[in-house]
C-alpha cells in the first residue's frame, strides 16, 4: 500500500502534494488511533457471569448435629468435644450450612471414590448452572482454570471436566493446588494474563474444595479448627476478552494485587498439613495465624490503595506518615485511607469470625459494608476460595450493585499469601433463579448478636496438652 501511495505522489506536481499532504496527515493518524483503540478494546477482560453450588437440603447440618454425629462417632474425648464446641459457638457459622455426605453415615471411613463424588457433584453443579446462564459454548472456550487446595487427583480435576463437557483438544488448562483459600483470585489474574495473550476466546475459572477425605479425627487440637469451619461449595466464573462481550456483561477487570510471605517461616508454617504424632493426616492451623494474615494482608491493601485511593486520600496518608517520622516523640495516631471513597463494596474472604472482625477493625468498615461476608459465613460457612463468590451473589440477591459500582474482593490463606481484586459493574445487576441466595435472601440479614459475646477465638489455637 505504501509503494502504491509513493508512486501516485511521484506523478503529481507539488502543489496538489502539498494540498493533499493534510489529508494523508489525517488518514495515517486515524489508522494509528484505530490501531491502538482495537488494542485497548481486546487486552480488556469481563466477567462475563458466575454461579454457585448449593448443595441438596440432606446435607444441611445445624451445629447441633455435628457434635451429635462427633460424639457418636466416638473418635473423641470428652475434651476434645468441648474444644470443638468451642470453635463452633465462636466462628461465626449458623445451623443451615452444609457438610458431606459421608458424614451422616453411622462410621466415617471416607474413600477417594467418596472424595471424587463431592468434587464432582461441586464442580459440576456449578459449572452446569454457569452454562445454562450464559449459553455459551463448549468449543468457544480456549482456556481453563481449576483451583482446589488439599483435594488433587489423577487424572486432575480440570481433565475431568474436559471430559465431562467435551471440550476442544486444544484447551489450554491449568490446575492449581495446595494455594488456599486465596487461590481463587491467584486463578482469576492467572486467566487476565492468559486472556492477553490468547486473543477471542473465554476463560473458564471452577474454585472449589474437597473436604470428604480430610476430616480429622486425631487428638490434636490445632488440627481441629478444619472440621468446624469448612463447608461444602463451589463456583464457577467465565470471563472474556472478546470486545462483543461488552454489552453483555456484568463487570469488567481493573485491578490486581498479590502479596506473599511465604519466604517466612512463621508465616509459612502457621497453616500446614502434616501427620499428628500418630500418623493421622490433618491440617494444623497454628496461633500465628492472625499475625501472618496481618502481615500478608497490610502490604497488599497498600498496594492496592496506591492504585485506587482518590488523590486526597493518598495526599493525607502520605502527610500523616511523614509527620510522625519526623515527630516520633509526638503521639500521632496512623491515618487509615477511607476506602469507601474508592469502592463500593468489599467482599473479603470468610476465613472467620476472628480475621472478618481483624479486617473492619483495621479499614473502619461499617457492619453493612460487612454485611455480605458476615452473612455469608453464617449460612454457607467457609468455602474456601469460593467464598467471594457467595458473597458478590449475596450483593446482587440484594439488589445493590448497580452500574459502575467498583467491587473488591480479597482472599487469602496457606503460604501465606493474599489477593485482591477490582472489578467495575457494567450494569445494575439483579438476582435470577441460579442465585443461592434467591429463595431465602428476604430473611437476611440475621442477628449476628449472639456470636459478638463469646470469648475471642485464638486463645483456642494453644497446642494440645
Amino acid at each position: 500500500m505504501l509503494i502504491t501511495i509513493n508512486l501516485y505522489l511521484k506523478n503529481l506536481p507539488d502543489t496538489e502534494i502539498m494540498m493533499l499532504l493534510p489529508l494523508f496527515i489525517c488518514l495515517v493518524y486515524l489508522s494509528f488511533k484505530c490501531i491502538i483503540t482495537m488494542k485497548a478494546a481486546s487486552s480488556k477482560v469481563y466477567l462475563i457471569d458466575f454461579a454457585c453450588y448449593k448443595p441438596p437440603a440432606s446435607q444441611m447440618c445445624s451445629k447441633e448435629l455435628i457434635m451429635k454425629n462427633a460424639k457418636l462417632s466416638g473418635l473423641f474425648s470428652d475434651n476434645l468435644l468441648d474444644f470443638m464446641k468451642k470453635i463452633l459457638e465462636r466462628a461465626g457459622l449458623g445451623d443451615s450450612t452444609y457438610v458431606t455426605e459421608t458424614f451422616f453415615k453411622t462410621t466415617y471411613d471416607p474413600s477417594m471414590k467418596d472424595g471424587r463424588r463431592e468434587a464432582e457433584m461441586t464442580i459440576f453443579g456449578s459449572l452446569d448452572m454457569l452454562m445454562a446462564k450464559t449459553g455459551v459454548k463448549c468449543q468457544d472456550i480456549g482456556i481453563l482454570i481449576v483451583n482446589c487446595c488439599i483435594y488433587n487427583t489423577e487424572p486432575s480435576l480440570s481433565s475431568m471436566i474436559v471430559n465431562r463437557y467435551k471440550f476442544r483438544d486444544n484447551i489450554i488448562t491449568y490446575n492449581l493446588t495446595g494455594m488456599g483459600c486465596s487461590a481463587g483470585l491467584v486463578a482469576i489474574g492467572l486467566a487476565k494474563q492468559l486472556l492477553q495473550v490468547n486473543k477471542n476466546t473465554y476463560a473458564l475459572v471452577v474454585s472449589a474444595e474437597s473436604i470428604t477425605e480430610n476430616f480429622y479425627y486425631g487428638k490434636d487440637r490445632s488440627k481441629f479448627l478444619i472440621n468446624c469451619l469448612f463447608r461444602v461449595g463451589g463456583a464457577a466464573i467465565l470471563l472474556s476478552n472478546r470486545s462483543s462481550d461488552h454489552s453483555k456483561c456484568k463487570y469488567q477487570f481493573l485491578h490486581a494485587v498479590r502479596t506473599n510471605t511465604s519466604s517466612s517461616d512463621w508465616s509459612y508454617n502457621c497453616i500446614l498439613r502434616e501427620e499428628d504424632k500418630v500418623g493421622k493426616l490433618g491440617i494444623t492451623v497454628t496461633k500465628d495465624l492472625l499475625t501472618a494474615a496481618t502481615a500478608t494482608i497490610k502490604p497488599n491493601i497498600t498496594a492496592l490503595g496506591s492504585i485506587i485511593l482518590p488523590t486526597k486520600e493518598k495526599f493525607i496518608y502520605v502527610i500523616n506518615y511523614i509527620t510522625r517520622k519526623l515527630l516520633p516523640t509526638v503521639t500521632i495516631q496512623p491515618y487509615i485511607p477511607n476506602y469507601n471513597n474508592a469502592v463500593d463494596h468489599f467482599l473479603p474472604h470468610v476465613g472467620g469470625k476472628m480475621v472478618l472482625d481483624d479486617l473492619q477493625k483495621s479499614l473502619g468498615f461499617s457492619d453493612e459494608v460487612m454485611e455480605a461476608s458476615r452473612m455469608t459465613l453464617y449460612r454457607y460457612g467457609n468455602t474456601s476460595s469460593s467464598s467471594i463468590w457467595y458473597e458478590l451473589a449475596y450483593m446482587e440477591a440484594k439488589g445493590r450493585v448497580k452500574k459502575g459500582n467498583r467491587v473488591w474482593q480479597i482472599a487469602f490463606g496457606s503460604g501465606f499469601k493474599c489477593s485482591s481484586v477490582i472489578w467495575r459493574a457494567m450494569k445494575t445487576v439483579d438476582h435470577d433463579d441460579y442465585n443461592p441466595w434467591t429463595d431465602e435472601i428476604s430473611g437476611f440479614p440475621v442477628s449476628l448478636a449472639s456470636f459478638a459475646e463469646c470469648e475471642p477465638m485464638p486463645l483456642l489455637f494453644e497446642p494440645s496438652n
